[in-house]
């Protein structure tokens, strides 16, 4: 395992100094967010925001490595326990961005979110979370100008957001994760 992240730090870096051309810019937009799992099957959607910062760090002509800061409201609606839980995130995907032409992108890549919040109806619920969520990240994304683009993005959560182990794989599917459906405008600098 310590060779594994040996080699991919060392990948990174040689991308990162041999990059030609790194953009730094922010973002912002709205999210529509659920939970997704067995048992949350009629989990409703909640309407939040994400806004933060990103690095285009260019590898190739049509490839880029994307790493970004975002806030991120998210959370669902359980009406059969008729409650509101609100989750607040700081979360950290890091993209690999393919450019179809200069316009059109594509995009996917894992992420790493830190429970800042939770609100379940208004209550503090936070002990009743996880401190990291982990998803994977794939989208698309179109350029309007140089520096003006927007994005469509879906997180698939990965790992249970409740703050209990699962003891199989059963229990593991049938707890929540983060689902989030975003739409994003950005300007790069």
């Amino acid at each position: 395992m310590k060779k594994i992240i040996l080699s991919a730090i060392a990948i990174m870096a040689f991308a990162f100094t041999n990059a030609q051309e790194t953009r730094f810019g922010v973002k912002g937009g709205l999210n529509l967010t659920t939970f997704a799992g067995g048992n949350y099957w009629d989990a409703k959607s909640l309407v939040g925001f994400h806004v933060g910062g990103f690095a285009e760090i260019k590898v190739i002509e049509r490839l880029a490595i994307q790493p970004e800061v975002l806030f991120s409201t998210q959370g669902a609606k359980l009406d059969d326990l008729d409650v509101n839980s609100k989750l607040n995130y700081i979360n950290v995907p890091v993209l690999a961005k393919f450019f179809i032409t200069k316009q059109w992108t594509v995009e996917a890549g894992p992420q790493i979110g830190f429970l800042v919040s939770a609100k379940v109806d208004g209550e503090d619920a936070k002990d009743a979370y996880k401190s990291t969520d982990f998803g994977f990240n794939f989208g698309g994304g179109y350029n309007f100008t140089d520096n003006l683009s927007v994005n469509i993005r879906y997180t698939v959560g990965i790992s249970n957001v409740a703050d209990y182990n699962a003891q199989d794989f059963d229990e593991y599917f049938d707890s929540p994760k983060n689902s989030v459906f975003a739409l994003s405008l950005a300007y790069k600098f």
